[in-house]
């Protein structure tokens, strides 16, 4: 039951994953690393800190999840920022592929009403709540 479990859920944020699959994979080609810890995939380096540090709504993150995969500047960025990231894991495994569009439109509501669409977005005041 447990091994049908974790496949329902692979498929489930398959969509997210997807995204961070490419953007590993980029980055393993432009000179980053990889490993897997529990469940996910973590990738660091090369395209990956490029990204990190320059993209929007992102710019400066240490790291950042996509479905099963966890971008990471380097390896310890990706050390200490585990637990927070698999609070975001959990929430894309309860709310599949509907998760990045929830966490962009309360980014964008939050945004449009003077708040900080990262600091005050609910998804990231639950993994700070549980993983300070």
């Amino acid at each position: 039951m447990a091994a049908l479990r974790a496949i329902i859920l692979i498929v489930w944020v398959s969509p997210a994953t997807a995204l961070g699959l490419l953007m590993g994979i980029i980055g393993l080609a432009t000179g980053g690393g990889c490993r897997r810890r529990g469940r996910i995939l973590e990738f660091w380096g090369g395209a990956v800190t490029r990204f990190l540090a320059h993209a929007p709504l992102v710019q400066g993150a240490a790291a950042m999840t996509l479905g099963h995969v966890v971008l990471g500047v380097d390896r310890r960025a990706l050390d200490d920022s585990r637990e927070h990231e698999l609070v975001h894991v959990a929430q894309y495994e309860r709310w599949g592929p509907a998760f990045l569009p929830a966490y962009g439109l309360c980014a964008l509501a939050l945004w449009l009403a003077g708040r900080s669409p990262y600091w005050d977005n609910p998804f990231e005041r639950e993994a700070y709540r549980r993983a300070p």
